[in-house]
């Protein structure tokens, strides 16, 4: 995961000082807010002559036809447009270089991004209010990336406000891309120490398993009742996580991998109609209290002695109430 340094968030020391520690430390991108003033353009320029960073701007404005003109004579790597300030009959140029972002705040619904899915190449989630930084991250927003990146599985999900170690740990396993980071980087000891903390793996969390798990509703289940050869393997496909969640009237009961299946198959060679497909389930499997944090995660995983790519979640009546999965925290450090 990218981290985009916001540098307007140093408020004690002087522009071209700021982006020579970030750029000695380092970091990916350097976040540029802009709230309506074309001034920045100014500063874009400046950075330009200071160094050779990617550069991230967004753009809060009700006008963003004035900012064409500056995009294209001082063209930045990322440039996102805050949706709700943007007119209905907002159209982006094509021939606007660098990347497109759209950003929402955390009461907007990411189903806006359909209308202007041809445009943009990712979001960006604002987890506090834009502009002002310090906030804390809501966790509504973990629930809202789930949805966009399986809706749009090949756009990039961006992340700015209240991103600290902890928050930065649990977006890094969701997959997102990139992270601005503002008032944590500067009120750290130095750059360097803030960003250890956000690309850390030892963290010590708030937050429950339950805030950022795929939870139920939307995870591959099959009862009982249910379980043939055929509506296993079309779930497992369906699923695309290489696993099921087996239960009996809502109880968990186990969990079927591709290896589970794999090794049933090859244990009735010769008379694979007649197998019970109960015979494929893993009865016990390792999972993990909704209650759990992150560091109690991070323990049980480190116990085991060989890797575990996802975790069944229940509750304390030993219902399934949804999964973790570790896939996405591998293509989010690439």
């Amino acid at each position: 995961m990218k981290i985009s340094g916001s540098i307007y968030s140093d408020k004690n020391r002087p522009l071209k000082e700021t982006i020579a520690d970030l750029e000695a430390h380092q970091v990916d991108l350097l976040h540029v807010d802009c709230n309506d003033d074309l001034a920045v353009f100014d500063d874009i320029e400046k950075i330009r002559s200071w160094c050779k960073m990617p550069i991230d701007l967004h753009i809060i404005t009700e006008t963003p036809e004035k900012y064409y003109d500056f995009l294209r004579k001082y063209p930045v790597e990322y440039v996102t447009f805050q949706y709700e300030q943007l007119p209905d009959n907002f159209e982006l140029p094509t021939d606007i270089p660098g990347e497109k972002g759209l950003a929402v705040i955390t009461p907007t619904n990411v189903d806006v991004f359909d209308a202007m899915s041809s445009d943009f190449d990712f979001i960006l989630m604002m987890a506090t209010i834009p502009g002002q930084s310090g906030g804390k991250f809501d966790p509504e927003n973990f629930r809202k990336i789930r949805k966009f990146k399986s809706k749009y599985p090949n756009k990039n999900v961006h992340v700015d406000g209240g991103v600290n170690g902890e928050v930065s740990f649990i977006l890094r396993n969701m997959g997102v891309h990139a992270s601005v980071s503002g008032s944590f980087l500067f009120k750290a000891t130095s750059v360097g120490q803030a960003l250890m903390d956000l690309t850390k793996r030892e963290i010590e969390s708030l937050f429950k398993v339950k805030d950022f798990m795929v939870p139920r509703d939307e995870c591959p289940i099959i009862d009982y009742s249910e379980m043939t050869l055929p509506n296993v393997l079309e779930l497992i496909d369906k699923g695309r996580l290489g696993f099921i969640l087996v239960e009996e009237n809502h109880k968990f009961k186990g969990i079927i991998s591709n290896a589970d299946m794999r090794k049933a198959l090859l244990r009735n060679l010769n008379d694979i109609k007649g197998m019970d497909v109960k015979e494929m389930i893993n009865p016990n499997p390792i999972s993990i209290l909704d209650s759990s944090t992150v560091n109690d995660m991070l323990n049980l995983v480190r116990d085991q002695s060989f890797p575990v790519m996802y975790l069944p979640v229940i509750n304390s009546d030993k219902n399934a109430v949804g999964i973790i999965t570790f896939v996405n925290l591998i293509k989010g450090e690439i």
